[in-house]
């Protein structure tokens, strides 16, 4: 793969907001990986010093990683300091508190998409700009939901139905998510159209997370579908009766492809890996784990029905992996578990 024509030369800086979390850490460790630099923002350089101190130690002390600090998304200038210099960015942070109180969340976090874009226009370094959506941006991934995701569908009903009037009660929290995810993502394509910027701009759009955690906090969350699994969360593994799951090192790959591939550009890139259900989570759980004890199978199982062409992102993976496919499901459970964090 180290022969192929990059947008952005070996050893450029690549910006990578979010970069302590579940994807910006294996976003940030592509990038060093194949030879980039990586300045990450994060919203608290204590909370963050793993990264440097611990995880990618080696590589911050001979400067090729460096923390910056942005503790407000929407702040006016936000990235303006940070983006001085840099060749490419992956735009991963966002808000996962699923506070159910819209103007809690989504006006900071368009209001962040357009901060960072502004400060790339006035950046003439910047090549490639990719950003980090989700299959709820497009449509909910639930049973009996037959929809072919195309480049133009989203899902406006959970804009309508997060912004609904109070009372704000807890239960409304995911629906304030997706519609941050999908009214962010449109800000993207808005501010593509309106401005057309002189970097190229791609969105990866990934379904249920799985894989390697790097820290603790990564076996942590609302949406950690293995942990639910593997703790017997049955109040949510009922909420989310089937799903896509596709391992975080692909969902990195897809966006370290969009920042350094000439040819990607304007793609909105569904990557959603493998259909499963908890049995199919279950049953590979018990084969890791054969000593331990978990919830029993669900009677009568189900698949998502949704579908979208993926062949771009199977292209990517193709070209800068040499993957036939999206890792294996059965690869991506055990990396999750695989570690000190989980008994």
């Amino acid at each position: 793969m180290s022969s192929l024509k990059t947008s952005i030369p070996i050893g450029s800086w690549v910006l990578v907001t979010g970069a302590t979390g579940f994807v910006g850490s294996h976003v940030t460790r592509q990038l060093l990986e194949r030879g980039y630099k990586v300045r990450g923002t994060v919203r608290d350089l204590e909370q963050a010093s793993w990264l440097v101190d611990d995880v990618f130690k080696t590589y911050a002390d001979h400067g090729l990683l460096e923390l910056y600090a942005v503790p407000n998304l929407g702040a006016e200038g936000a990235f303006d300091e940070a983006i001085k210099g840099i060749s490419a960015v992956a735009h991963i942070a966002t808000i996962m508190s699923y506070d159910p109180d819209p103007n809690n969340v989504i006006p900071q976090i368009v209001a962040g998409v357009v901060s960072i874009l502004k400060a790339a226009m006035k950046e003439p370094s910047v090549k490639s700009f990719a950003f980090t959506s989700s299959i709820l941006a497009a449509t909910f991934p639930v049973p009996g939901n037959n929809t072919h995701v195309e480049r133009d569908t989203w899902n406006d009903f959970a804009v309508q139905a997060a912004w609904a009037p109070p009372p704000y009660e807890a239960s409304r929290g995911p629906l304030t998510y997706i519609a941050s995810k999908v009214l962010a993502e449109k800000e993207v394509w808005k501010f593509v159209e309106e401005n057309s910027p002189h970097f190229s701009v791609n969105v990866i759009n990934p379904a249920g997370i799985i894989g390697e955690p790097l820290h603790k906090k990564h076996t942590e969350g609302n949406a950690n579908w293995v942990a639910m699994a593997y703790k017997g969360d049955k109040e949510t593994m009922e909420s989310y009766p089937a799903g896509f799951y596709v391992d975080v090192k692909d969902v990195a790959l897809l966006h370290v492809a969009c920042i350094v591939d000439p040819d990607a550009k304007n793609l909105r890139l569904q990557a959603w890996g493998h259909p499963a259900n908890w049995n199919d989570i279950l049953s590979i759980l018990r084969k890791l784990r054969p000593q331990r004890q978990f919830v029993p199978d669900y009677p009568n199982p189900q698949y998502l029905t949704i579908s979208a062409d993926q062949s771009d992102s199977l292209a990517l993976l193709k070209k800068w992996a040499g993957q036939d496919d999206w890792k294996p499901l059965e690869s991506g459970i055990a990396e999750s578990v695989d570690n000190a964090w989980y008994e």
